[in-house]
């Protein structure tokens, strides 16, 4: 089963679909890379899925743990690679849990999500991952 729906607009733009919610998200082409950087681009979905997939897993433990990580904030920033072909380099998340108020064992578990995340196991072995945290 499909899961989006995807029209190019036109413009180095791309309009996406989700089927089931029927929620929208644009893409734009970076500035960089003849855009217009007015939407995230297809990479930025990528880095952003990432951060996104490991907060999601992190708030997936902390239910089975009988805690919140509610406010939890991530940063996220791309580094693109240049040559020979334009890729991700590298993805770097700064995860901030200071107003969750968690224990060390709490702290123990979280740290231990991002090796767990789909996304982050979907990605090739050259994206290197640098995540940090704040507690």
């Amino acid at each position: 089963m499909h899961i989006s729906e995807t029209i190019y607009t036109g413009n180095l733009r791309t309009e996406n679909k989700h089927l089931r919610s029927g929620q929208v998200i644009i893409t734009d082409a970076p500035i960089d890379n003849k855009g217009k950087g007015e939407a995230f681009s297809p990479t930025d979905l990528v880095a952003t899925g990432l951060c996104n997939c490991i907060l999601t897993i992190m708030g997936i433990t902390a239910q089975e743990h009988g805690f919140s990580i509610e406010g939890a904030t991530g940063k996220t920033t791309k580094i693109m690679a240049q040559l020979p072909l334009r890729r991700i380099d590298e993805i770097k998340i700064e995860y901030d849990f200071t107003m969750c108020n968690l224990t060390e064992k709490q702290i123990s578990l979280i740290k231990k999500v991002p090796s767990l995340c789909p996304v982050s196991l979907s990605l090739s072995k050259e994206v290197t991952q640098t995540i940090t945290f704040k507690f």
